[in-house]
């Protein structure tokens, strides 16, 4: 199969053989899929732990955290704008 020459040593080592292109590709697929949940607790970890630096500006730093919301929205994950409001408001400093 010419697909699977091309394709790196140590993938290939970790997929079965497979006839059929399109059973090669939804195995590649299936493997290298990543968990959603593992996901969701990163950007939830991020969203917490982020405050504005010096370096960045506010709009920067909203536009960061409203980025953060919209993937965790695409999770399942919701919060309300309201929420967002107000922790953004915290994370800015006095």
């Amino acid at each position: 199969m010419f697909i699977k020459t091309n394709i790196s040593d140590s993938i290939q080592g970790s997929i079965d053989y497979h006839d059929k292109v399109r059973d090669l590709l939804k195995a590649i697929d299936e493997h290298f899929t990543t968990s959603e949940k593992s996901l969701a607790s990163t950007l939830i970890m991020q969203f917490s732990s982020i405050k504005l630096t010096g370096m960045k500006g506010v709009r920067e730093h909203i536009m960061h955290l409203r980025d953060i919301m919209a993937q965790l929205k695409t999770l399942e994950v919701t919060m309300s704008e309201s929420f967002l409001v107000h922790f953004i408001l915290c994370t800015l400093p006095q």
